[in-house]
């Protein structure tokens, strides 16, 4: 039998199998084919159809800040992920242990278990994600020392101090890599009068992001569609201009990270003040976020290892244990 661990994200879905550690990196998009209700492609090749389907086909994300948008293709996304992971056992249904942001609801806890089962799991777990974050991160959560972890993937940022394997204090919002982009997309309608898809938001934040000033700015062509007359048309765009669009998303989670601060006990303060402040998440690749977030609230930051895995490794971790 083969337990698996999934990190169930609004940009990208990581699988984690039981003695094999991460086996499947894929988008989180669901590509449906409208007149006939039938899913057509999962992952990877439903992501290269966003922004370029016909009116028969949608491309789409069934979860929206970190939940479940869409029961429906959420499930379907999960069965896939699931299925290719039990080639040849399919009549064997496997546990599966999937991490939920930490702020969810009651019923938004119900729709994962529920889609995971409809999936085909025999037994579904949770995870908050900020635990399974700093898990992976290799951070001491089971000693009496406090440790903040701010997880900033797709959809929302978790921040949460740990100590004695237990969340002490935490804060959840719904702003993130999707926010960043979002906020790029409006800056760029607003002062060259141009729109752009999702997908080149996306490539401007990774190849031009930052939160703090860097040695070297940069430059790039944006091609997009002109707001007055409809036709193509291409802009440069500068780094600098990237880092005043996301001034305002970025400004939120350094007050996640100040609000969690000041609702931490002075003992476990006094433990962060030594130990510093972990980032995980695609959102911690942002470059000078460490610095800007240093700078904004007195303690020394760091980047994980590999952030993008680090949330999916944690919930493998835990899994394994269980």
């Amino acid at each position: 039998m083969r337990d698996l661990a999934i990190d169930l994200g609004t940009a990208n879905t990581l699988v984690y199998a039981k003695g094999k550690g991460i086996v499947m990196r894929e988008p989180s998009v669901v590509a449906v084919d409208r007149r006939r209700r039938q899913i057509i492609a999962v992952g990877r090749e439903a992501f290269r159809m966003m922004g370029r389907t016909p009116s028969s086909l949608s491309a789409i994300r069934p979860l929206r800040d970190g939940v479940i948008a869409d029961f429906e293709i959420a499930a379907e996304l999960l069965k896939y992920m699931i299925r290719h992971q039990m080639k040849g056992q399919l009549r064997m249904r496997p546990r599966v242990m999937v991490c939920i942001p930490s702020g969810v609801t009651e019923v938004e806890r119900r729709a994962v278990e529920d889609a995971a089962r409809s999936a085909g799991a025999r037994e579904v777990l949770l995870i908050e994600e900020p635990m399974a974050a700093a898990i992976g991160a290799g951070l001491s959560v089971k000693e009496a020392r406090g440790c903040l972890v701010a997880d900033i993937g797709g959809g929302t940022s978790e921040v949460a101090v740990i100590s004695l394997s237990d969340i002490v204090t935490k804060t959840s919002i719904r702003t993130a890599g999707d926010e960043f982009d979002g906020a790029i997309r409006h800056y760029v309608k607003a002062r060259h009068q141009l729109l752009i898809g999702e997908r080149s938001a996306e490539e401007i934040k990774i190849h031009m992001g930052s939160a703090y000033p860097i040695e070297e700015e940069s430059a790039m062509m944006v091609k997009g569609r002109h707001v007055v007359d409809g036709l193509p048309k291409t802009v440069v765009l500068t780094s600098e201009e990237v880092r005043d669009a996301l001034r305002e998303p970025v400004r939120e989670i350094v007050a996640a990270i100040r609000l969690t601060l000041e609702n931490t006990p002075p003992e476990l303060a006094a433990d962060i003040l030594d130990g510093g402040i972990v980032l995980t998440g695609g959102g911690a690749l942002l470059r000078g976020l460490d610095l800007l977030i240093s700078e904004e609230t007195g303690v020394p930051v760091r980047v994980a290892d590999a952030p993008l895995d680090c949330v999916a490794n944690g919930t493998g971790k835990c899994l394994t244990k269980r």
